[in-house]
């Protein structure tokens, strides 16, 4: 504690209370030194600190808590004096002592700026602290027009940080961007009212309500057109983007992320990370348009997309927008079959999660990781990981991730010989996208439907062949060239066993001649034996 904010505290002169303080520390007793502070406003003060903790908790025990209050008001105002309109820089300080000091006021603006400041730090759970704590002292002040703005304020700044923390599904989040969004609309014009819109529709974007993320994401980039303003703007396109991506509506998908990339500035990026949910819409774009671009048939381009989206998080050194350019760029190399690159991804991205808890990239991220071990012939400890990290997904809520773990799953399982287990997993997954219009893993579900049918004791190569069916159907609608390649390299397999190898030729040779590029990767998993003898 610096002697110059204990003295007013303590109504002694400085010099006075600085003497006292020198003897003590000469004579070991208590305190010791600890450096000199210079404050903004000139003033240089001598440090002190308790030689251990007990000697501070006996001696604030024997202050009487009228007293204590006080003393803290007293030293709080003096510190805030003296740094005057850097006071930010110590918000976390004078925010404990105008809590401890009853000013709540003070205390509520300080709370949220330590906030800030540990989100800056990406301290998500020390974030959290303080702005709880500021929503709790702020319920004691009066219901004015200024209190509704500083509630604003701190939902929106805690709704980044529980999305990282417990998940973007969670009840906190949805209450948190639902009453931040009911304050814009009660203040009117406010920066904030774009925001809290996004903070809704990332709610439901992750819980599978894709057609009220659609809407929110109309809704998005109206509010954007009218601003003009580019950073808006890019949201806006990559949220719809994202949508979109979902719903398996490449096209519409990668007209938008084309949209928001053009607006990418990257010195802009990581004050965007800091107000959206610990990432960077920039980012977001760019992992969005490699996973679309691998769909529509580019699976080099869609590389290169997601380096660029690699090379931008790490630019930003920010930690999230790099976690969630490793998961999306393992994403995308499980679509490419390349299981070693997906589990370097995941290595990478798994360490910074684990220490930040964030439960969600966690547990995706060990599916991902299990799916490569299994695919890289390593079956029981690739699935064990894989239902464990399915476990932490489902126990999050986010239906997204969860619907792609499943058909992850389910193929995995069914390739290590547990052929029912992964049909029942692919009607689960093929009941919750059907009932959420889900459609970017749909094509993929159906053809993995008629693989395993394909592989029970007694095959069912009718079935089989509707599946296959339904899974070109799908992809055709979709323009979605990879997974119809995927699809029709599945059915003229079927057929080049039953004898028709003239229809499994005119079937795959189209598809196949389309492709201009990436014709180094597989198209399929672990390949089948032909089903008859």
């Amino acid at each position: 504690m610096p002697w110059a904010a204990v003295a007013a505290g303590v109504a002694q002169a400085p010099e006075t209370l600085e003497a006292r303080l020198t003897a003590l520390v000469r004579q070991e007793r208590f305190i010791r030194a600890a450096g000199v502070e210079t404050w903004p406003d000139g003033t240089v003060t001598a440090c002190y600190q308790f030689i251990h903790a007990l000697y501070h908790e006996v001696v604030y025990a024997r202050v009487s808590a009228g007293h204590r209050v006080r003393l803290h008001q007293q030293i709080g105002v003096r510190k805030e004096a003296g740094y005057g309109g850097q006071a930010r820089q110590v918000a976390a300080e004078l925010a404990v002592h105008f809590v401890r000091g009853h000013d709540a006021g003070r205390a509520v603006t300080y709370l949220y700026h330590a906030g800030e400041n540990a989100l800056r730090r990406s301290a998500y759970q020390e974030a959290i602290t303080h702005l709880t704590m500021g929503l709790e002292m702020l319920e004691t002040l009066p219901e004015t027009a200024a209190r509704a703005q500083q509630e604003l304020d701190l939902r929106m700044a805690l709704g980044p940080a529980l999305m990282v923390t417990k998940g973007t599904v969670v009840p906190e989040v949805e209450q948190t961007y639902a009453r931040a969004w009911a304050l814009s609309q009660q203040i009117g014009e406010t920066p904030q009212r774009f925001p809290a819109l996004r903070g809704l529709w990332r709610l439901y974007q992750d819980r599978g309500e894709l057609a009220r993320a659609q809407a929110l994401g109309t809704q998005l980039l109206q509010l954007a057109q009218r601003t003009a303003v580019p950073t808006e703007l890019l949201t806006a396109h990559g949220a719809l983007g994202y949508t979109w991506y979902f719903l398996g509506n490449y096209s519409a998908a990668q007209r938008y992320c084309t949209q928001g990339i053009a607006l990418i500035d990257p010195v802009q990026q990581r004050a965007q990370a800091f107000h959206y949910g610990g990432v960077a819409d920039g980012v977001i774009c760019l992992v969005v348009a490699a996973n679309t671009l691998w769909c529509l048939g580019f699976p080099t381009q869609a590389v290169q997309r997601s380096q660029d989206a690699m090379a931008l998080a790490q630019g930003l050194d920010h930690p999230w927008s790099l976690a969630n350019a490793q998961l999306f760029a393992a994403r995308l190399h499980t679509h490419r079959r390349e299981a070693s690159v997906v589990q370097a991804q995941v290595e990478a991205l798994l360490p910074l999660t684990t220490a930040q808890g964030a439960p969600h990239f966690v547990g995706f991220g060990t599916c991902l990781r299990g799916w490569a071990l299994a695919m890289q012939g390593q079956d029981t400890v690739g699935l064990e990981q894989m239902r464990q990290g399915l476990a932490t997904v489902l126990a999050g809520g986010n239906v997204l991730s969860s619907s792609f773990c499943l058909v992850l799953l389910a193929e995995a399982v069914g390739y290590a010989g547990h052929v029912d287990e992964g049909l029942r997993l692919l009607a689960e997954a093929l009941t919750v996208m059907e009932a959420r219009g889900r459609g970017d893993m749909l094509a993929e579900a159906y053809r993995l439907q008629g693989e395993l049918l394909l592989r029970q004791a007694v095959p069912d190569a009718a079935q089989a062949e509707v599946c296959f069916q339904q899974a070109l159907t799908v992809a055709r609608r979709q323009q979605a060239k990879s997974w119809e390649l995927r699809a029709a390299t599945s059915l003229s397999r079927l057929w080049q066993c039953q004898g028709k190898r003239a229809a499994a030729y005119d079937l795959l040779a189209p598809v196949y001649g389309w492709f201009t590029e990436g014709f180094d990767t597989p198209t399929s998993g672990r390949p089948r034996r032909c089903w008859q003898r």
